[in-house]
């Protein structure tokens, strides 16, 4: 695994003394120095001032100054970072702005980097102000994102040996209205989110041909080894016992043994009902008989990017010890074809002994999925929450930005949707209307697989809504935020983000 081994730590003295290779500090628009510029530029006789005075930097977000070798600090050199305009300078702003200092700091071969970003005073009235931890929090995300490199399978001639190497320390000084407790509380739960994301990203990015169900499995034992979570993998004999002849239907056109992969943290009481994952694990989906152009098929490796977000969702608080307890569970598999695969037209029972009518093998995501949910059932779950890159038309309805989200339960989904507002993984909530139902009737079976062209993403969910009646349910279908494309091309990461909030704020009224 690449997830960077960066030390993360809080800096709690005076700037001035601090001795690093690069201290940070910020300017908005206008010129106007941050507060711990002031005291850097106090303290150097004006010298920032002066020199962007002189117009070497206006404060435009993104662009940066780098200084060498200033007097009256022992920091060896500065980065300037221009923050844009301050009564514009929201959580989004200050994440991009992070990033951007964490790279150039990469760029720049820096070994000690200390970074005043989360001192900074912002307007969201719904963040910093009434949770000042989430800024400390989000500058160190913001520092996995930006030190994560996909690099484990360039060979030593590759560029990987010019690429200049990752800090080894980055400090981050914290504004004095956080109380030292606080402050460490956000910083670790940052650094356990942060290795989170880089974890479903290191997954997601894995070709197909090593990341295949068996890869899947085996990361979810190492997991057990090394955190307080107990992983339980079923294989095909045992699913074929208990029925699930959907989720096996789509293996079958594969030389690759499909895996249940069950996770459980038990970090609350004994009596207490776990919030349970359930991920999309589709290894490679090459659409089956009903075969995906040719065209960017490689980025299908990506469609088990639901289950890679339950994996660093999993570890992230499992790490934190968060006083909850979370089941992940993984249906994993490959969709390809062969004589043996499924054939528009086929009927299959699924666990719960509903027929389906299979129209199009590529809409498989749904049928290994409503098995683990009728499966999740044993876990007595308080709510269950499935993720997976489900369908091209919420890329259509929504784009990258947002993550499409559904459920039969108001208040969870709103507890979702504001999780996502914090971290600024946001998601956006589609109808979930009987009248969406009557798309997926069938002459030949209890329910077909899809619902013709129109609403697609919420006729997905329709389907999977008929094995999640008996408890509070939501489906977040991440087909446009999980991977990027062209020359950023690779996983996010998301929506552990987003489910980590959740699942932190869910349990902050036992502590």
């Amino acid at each position: 695994m690449t997830i960077p081994n960066t030390e993360i730590e809080l800096v709690t003295d005076a700037l001035t003394d601090q001795l690093c290779d690069l201290l940070v500090l910020a300017v908005f628009d206008k010129r106007k120095l941050s507060p711990p510029a002031q005291k850097i530029d106090q303290a150097c006789d004006g010298k920032l001032t002066s020199l962007i005075d002189q117009g070497e930097l206006d404060g435009k977000k993104g662009a940066t100054l780098l200084i060498p070798e200033i007097s009256g600090i022992r920091a060896q050199r500065i980065l300037l970072i221009g923050c844009g305009k301050q009564g514009k300078f929201g959580l989004t702003e200050y994440q991009e702005v992070c990033h951007k200092a964490i790279s150039q700091s990469c760029r720049s071969n820096i070994k000690h980097v200390i970074v005043t970003l989360p001192e900074l005073v912002s307007p969201d009235h719904d963040q910093g102000k009434d949770n000042p931890g989430v800024y400390l929090e989000q500058a160190v995300v913001a520092a996995y994102n930006a030190l994560y490199r996909f690099d484990a399978l360039k060979s030593d001639r590759s560029e990987k040996k010019n690429e200049a190497p990752q800090p080894a320390r980055i400090g981050f000084s914290f504004d004095s209205a956080l109380d030292p407790k606080s402050a460490q509380a956000a910083l670790s739960r940052g650094i356990a989110i942060g290795r989170g994301v880089s974890l479903a990203r290191e997954l997601g990015n894995l070709p197909g041909n090593i990341c295949n169900p068996t890869y899947l499995a085996d990361q979810a034992l190492a997991l057990a080894k090394a955190l307080p979570i107990t992983t339980t993998i079923l294989e095909e004999a045992e699913m074929e016992k208990l029925g699930m002849g959907a989720l096996l239907s789509v293996s079958r056109g594969s030389r690759q043994p499909a895996k249940l992969i069950v996770m459980e943290y038990k970090g609350g009481g004994k009596s207490e009902q776990p919030v349970v994952l359930v991920g999309k694990g589709l290894t490679f989906d090459a659409g089956g008989i009903s075969l995906k152009p040719a065209g960017a098929m490689d980025e299908m490796k990506f469609d088990m990017c639901g289950s890679a977000s339950v994996f660093g969702t999993v570890q992230a608080i499992a790490e934190m010890k968060c006083p909850i307890n979370l089941v992940g569970i993984i249906p994993s598999s490959e969709n390809m074809p062969d004589g043996d695969a499924n054939k528009p037209g086929d009927v299959v029972t699924s666990m719960s002994g509903k027929t389906i009518e299979i129209l199009n093998t590529d809409a498989e995501g749904r049928l290994i999925l409503c098995d683990a949910l009728t499966y999740a059932a044993k876990f007595k779950p308080a709510v269950i929450i499935d993720i997976a890159t489900l369908t091209g038309a919420v890329v259509v309805a929504l784009g990258s930005h947002a993550t499409g989200l559904l459920g039969n339960d108001e208040a969870l989904v709103q507890d979702l949707l504001q999780a996502g507002q914090i971290t600024r993984d946001r998601a956006w909530q589609l109808p979930l209307w009987e009248a969406y139902q009557d798309q997926l009737d069938s002459n030949f079976a209890d329910m077909a697989n899809i619902g013709g062209r129109e609403a697609g993403t919420i006729t997905a969910a329709c389907f999977l809504s008929r094995y999640t009646g008996d408890y509070n349910w939501a489906h977040l279908d991440i087909a446009g935020t999980a991977w990027k494309k062209g020359k950023l091309k690779g996983a996010t990461g998301r929506p552990v983000q987003l489910l980590s909030q959740y699942i932190i704020t869910r349990a902050k009224p036992q502590t």
